[in-house]
């Protein structure tokens, strides 16, 4: 009976916590969002950690003490502050430069490092969909091979979580937590870009891509390749989140700060910009939320970590380091109506004060009838508003507004309009194997997501953090809404006068 007892005592402690207890992490991409969320995680619900060495850029005119005080200016860390007020004792802060050989990092801060680090989160990423095939080789194949070369003589270390994507290998239609064979090899890709100019690559950047549907994707699929082949046994793992979206939790409810995916969608929506979405309305949408993605890396660091192997999920070949798809389909699917469902609800409830007009949004995977939407929608109201706003004196902005916005929806076409089938066993396993304590602190099991809920918290996180409206100016936001109804009327209705008119007309001249 007393070591049933001491076995649920176990399973209620915290073992993540006691595994990052004294240790020394090094963070790579902390100034990104899924970074900032990840150095604020570990400070706070990991007390015993020693030291988080961050890999920070030096800009121009900022020292790298500026960069990391912006940092913590964030709202992600408000709640640190109250409860840690000293956290920052914690943080050391390494220079670097991802698109530099060895992270950019002086030989007196790796030595450093290869001495004293024990856990690594490499979470730096170009996640560009459009960058020069350069630049993304760079950061996302080479700073991750040098990474891996250089925890290959870290003499302390116990883990290594190398960030991906569910959609690094998207020409595969059936996505396992496995490796596959990659477009090019780490080094043939970094040779090519060494020895070409940019106009060339330019040039051939197409037809490298092949089947890929940007440089992000394409990089990443190699970079997964690098680590197989430079990870030398490492106790590594790669996990690979689908599309991220706000938190559902931690550190605060509907924290966002990019444009990118679904996000980006919902926001330009929202302002009343985009009214016309090219989805298969009955497909799956891939999509998890920050803090649940974060805790699944963490999760993952401590998996590879631990000695006893029956904690451990790597299984099958031991040489293979585990991928950990990290996806929303298979506990808790969504498709692309409901998605545009709570859209209306939840959007709808909270309209913005500087919206165009009021949110409104239609689905269609037929191409053909997508591009007629666009234009009735999109292309014909921006036309008329910029020649009154050049009648009036005004500058015009929305024919180019709708330009730069039509790269953006280009880029994600890809991704509404293909369905893609994921496992995810090696995560299911993970969380099966952490204490109820873990689970609590650190979940991560989208089945707990009520999608209905999330996106309220959603519409309110891309309100307030995106488009900085704070929800004090709702009830003027309300107001305006009302104007733009009675607006939209008015134009309807005058338009359809002006067409029965017409009508009317041309009848009685011919007749």
């Amino acid at each position: 009976s007393d070591r049933i007892k001491m076995s649920q005592v176990e399973k209620q402690r915290s073992t993540i916590e006691q595994f990052f207890s004294g240790g020394r992490v090094f963070l790579t991409g902390a100034t990104g969002f899924m970074g900032k969320l990840t150095l604020e995680k570990l400070l706070r619900s990991c007390e015993g950690l020693e030291k988080i060495y961050v890999l920070v850029r030096v800009k121009k005119q900022k020292d790298v003490e500026d960069r990391l005080e912006e940092l913590f200016q964030s709202v992600v860390f408000d709640r640190l502050k109250m409860e840690q007020p000293d956290f920052k004792e914690k943080v050391v802060l390494i220079p670097g430069d991802c698109v530099q050989p060895d992270l950019g990092l002086n030989l007196e801060d790796k030595a450093m490092l290869m001495e004293k680090v024990n856990c690594i989160f490499h979470f730096a990423a170009t996640v560009r969909f459009d960058q020069k095939i350069r630049t993304a080789a760079y950061i996302n194949v080479r700073a991750t091979r040098d990474l891996l070369r250089m925890a290959n003589r870290m003499f302390n270390l116990k883990s290594f979580v190398y960030m991906s994507t569910a959609y690094s290998y998207c020409v595969q239609r059936d996505i396992g937590e496995e490796f596959y064979k990659p477009p090019i090899t780490g080094e043939n890709l970094l040779k090519l870009v060494d020895s070409c100019s940019d106009d060339f690559l330019d040039k051939i950047t197409p037809t490298l891509l092949g089947d890929w549907p940007n440089t992000y994707a394409f990089s990443k699929a190699i970079a997964e390749d690098v680590v197989l082949n430079e990870s030398g046994g490492l106790p590594l793992a790669i996990v690979r989140p689908s599309i991220v979206i706000p938190t559902a939790k931690e550190p605060i409810e509907g924290f966002i700060d990019n444009y990118y995916g679904l996000t980006g969608l919902l926001l330009a929506s929202a302002v009343g910009l985009i009214h016309v979405w090219y989805a298969k309305s009955d497909a799956l949408s891939d999509i998890v939320p920050a803090d649940y993605a974060i805790n699944n890396a963490i999760a993952a660091a401590w998996s590879v970590g631990v000695e006893e192997p029956e904690n451990n999920v790597a299984m099958g070949d031991c040489r293979k380091p585990p991928i950990f798809n990290y996806v929303s389909t298979r506990e808790n699917p969504l498709t692309p109506r409901e998605i545009m469902r709570y859209g209306e609800t939840h959007f709808a409830k909270y309209p913005m004060k500087n919206m165009l007009c009021f949110y409104f949004l239609t689905l269609t995977s037929n191409y053909y009838l997508y591009i007629t939407l666009k234009l009735l929608f999109h292309y014909i109201p921006a036309y008329i508003v910029d020649f009154v706003a050049r009648l009036i004196g005004k500058k015009p902005f929305l024919v180019d507004g709708y330009s730069k916005i039509g790269k953006f929806m280009s880029a994600t076409e890809y991704f509404s309009i293909n369905q893609w089938k994921f496992s995810n066993d090696n995560t299911q396993a993970l969380y099966r194997s952490m204490s109820e304590s873990d689970k609590k602190k650190f979940c991560f099991d989208m089945g707990t997501i009520d999608w209905n809920a999330f996106f309220d918290i959603y519409a309110r996180g891309v309100r307030v953090y995106l488009a900085k409206d704070p929800m004090e100016t709702l009830p003027e936001a309300k107001r305006w809404l009302r104007k733009l109804q009675v607006m939209y009327h008015i134009v309807i209705c005058t338009f359809w006068i002006g067409l029965l008119w017409t009508g009317y007309s041309l009848v009685k001249f011919v007749f």
